[in-house]
């Protein structure tokens, strides 16, 4: 007797699903009009086998040739053969046209003549002054943080050469 009650017991299961997809599948139907209707019915209750379905497209692997090669990194702009790189900029007043520059290798000294170069600056002057934490001094060595007064706008980040 127990094996009866739960075979009832799945069939109970079983018959709310189908009445519930029967009802979803009449929804569907209802919305749509009388041609698209039959159409829409044939399609669902007709079933197709595996072997008819779509199957999913497989990846083919195409050759293609390799382009042209990477265009070669333009040279960075060198200085003229009588200047050597001795510092960077590092601020700009322009109010008082005074530019800070880090000295990273050499000296400077009043009275020698600097090149300051960058993206929108190109311009060549002599120091005519040259402050060190407030105090004027004459020659700047590698490692200080010197102010220069120049004629023209610079940006940081300029390069200033020494004109030997």
């Amino acid at each position: 007797m127990p094996r009866k009650v739960k075979a009832k017991e799945k069939s109970k299961k079983t018959a709310p699903r189908k009445l519930f997809i029967k009802a979803v599948k009449k929804k569907a139907l209802k919305k749509r009009s009388p041609s698209a209707k039959k159409t829409a019915k044939k399609k669902l209750l007709k079933k197709k086998p595996l072997s008819a379905r779509r199957k999913p497209a497989t990846v083919k692997s195409v050759m293609v040739e390799p382009g042209p090669p990477p265009r070669a990194i333009p040279p960075v702009e060198e200085p003229f053969s009588n200047e050597e790189a001795i510092g960077t900029v590092t601020h700009y007043y322009s109010h008082l046209n005074v530019v800070v520059v880090q000295i990273n290798k050499g000296t400077l000294k009043v009275g020698n003549t600097i090149h300051l170069k960058g993206h929108s600056t190109d311009f060549a002057q002599t120091i005519e002054s040259m402050e060190y934490e407030h105090m004027h001094i004459d020659q700047a060595g590698a490692g200080q943080s010197v102010g220069i007064k120049v004629k023209d706008h610079v940006r940081e980040h300029d390069i200033v050469y020494l004109v030997k």
